[in-house]
Order: structure tokens, then C-alpha cells, then sequence
């Protein structure tokens, strides 16, 4: 329950993240904006051709480098818990934003996993190409004709849902709250309030 730690004092400045943790989750979100961009690109604006697999390679290669980077952030996160919460902040709002991290984790790591799903039935030599000559081992078992495309989709909406959720709060509590619980997670404001 380390999720919900509370800061004693409200009147001392937020303990922040850990560099690491920052400078994964800012890697992360630009990956996922640029993996959004890219995945639609593809999907819905590209004929097939040789342009439209360049960019499903490079939607390919960035899916493997989010759960990477996924898999580490989750590693760190259970050897480090999250900086507490100000006591001020109010549980409901603190309730919002552990389950909004949490399904964030599973997201991160389901999306990938059901792309490579989706794409494996179609895997010639039991491998998935990426870019610069790197390959993911397909899925065994899977068909040319499965429904992992549809629940990959539907998970990216989900995701699209919970990031408008986690900025719009993010921004909310840097310029509209009174806590300083955006002070956890820079470069939004330190202070000493």
C-alpha cells in the first residue's frame, strides 16, 4: 500500500521521483505520443506498399522499445516506491491517480504483447522483423486470422482515455490545485509552499 504514503507536512516541499523513474516516464510518454501518431499514420492514411511496411517496422520497433522501457519502470518502481503524497491531497484524487499508474503499467506492457500476438500468425520464419536487423520471437500458435488486432485497438483507445486522464489532472493540480502534488514529478514546480 505503498501507493498511498502520505507526506506528513504540508507545508515542506513534495519529495520528488527518482531521475531514473523521471527520465523513463518522459521517454515513455514521447514514445507513446510518437507510437500513437505512427500507428494511426499507418493504419488508417497509408496504401499498401513499401512505405506503409517502413512504417509498421517503425511501429514494430518503438511497441518492443515501450515494453523494454515498461518492464524497467516496473522493476525500479517495486525497488523504489513512488514519493508519498501531500496530506493534503484528497483521497479520492490519490485513489484516481494509483489506479490511472496502475492500469498504465498493464497497458504498456499488454499493448505491445498484443501487437506482437497480432502480427505473429503472419511471422514467416517464426520471427517478428524490426528495424536495424533486430527480430522478436512470434507467439507460437497463432493463426493469420486471430482477433488480436481488435483487443490491441481497443486497448489503444483505453490508453488514449487514461492519458487524457493523467494530463488533464497533471496540468489541474500544477495550475488549478492548491496542493503541490505536481511538484513530484519535474519539470513541474518545486516548491516550498
Amino acid at each position: 500500500m505503498s501507493d498511498y504514503m502520505v507526506q506528513e507536512s504540508t507545508g515542506r516541499q513534495a519529495v520528488r521521483y527518482k531521475s531514473i523513474v523521471v527520465w523513463i516516464h518522459w521517454i515513455t510518454a514521447a514514445l507513446v505520443v510518437t507510437q500513437v501518431v505512427v500507428g494511426f499514420t499507418f493504419d488508417e492514411f497509408m496504401e499498401r506498399g513499401p512505405t506503409r511496411s517502413e512504417v509498421f517496422a517503425w511501429h514494430k520497433t518503438i511497441g518492443a522499445t515501450i515494453l523494454v522501457l515498461a518492464l524497467i519502470r516496473l522493476a525500479v518502481r517495486l525497488l523504489n516506491p513512488p514519493p508519498p503524497y501531500p496530506s493534503d491531497f484528497p483521497k479520492w484524487e490519490r485513489f484516481l491517480a494509483v489506479w490511472n499508474h496502475r492500469l498504465f503499467y498493464v497497458l504498456l506492457i499488454a499493448l505491445p504483447l498484443t501487437g506482437l500476438a497480432a502480427v505473429s500468425g503472419r511471422a514467416e520464419d517464426g520471427t517478428v522483423p524490426l528495424l536495424f536487423g533486430l527480430k522478436l520471437p512470434a507467439i507460437p500458435g497463432i493463426g493469420p486470422e486471430n482477433d488480436f488486432g481488435d483487443v490491441h485497438a481497443v486497448l489503444v483507445f483505453t490508453t488514449l482515455a487514461l492519458v487524457v486522464l493523467h494530463v488533464g489532472a497533471a496540468l489541474y493540480n500544477q495550475f488549478g490545485s492548491s496542493t503541490n502534488v505536481a511538484d513530484r514529478m519535474p519539470p513541474f514546480r518545486a516548491t516550498d509552499s
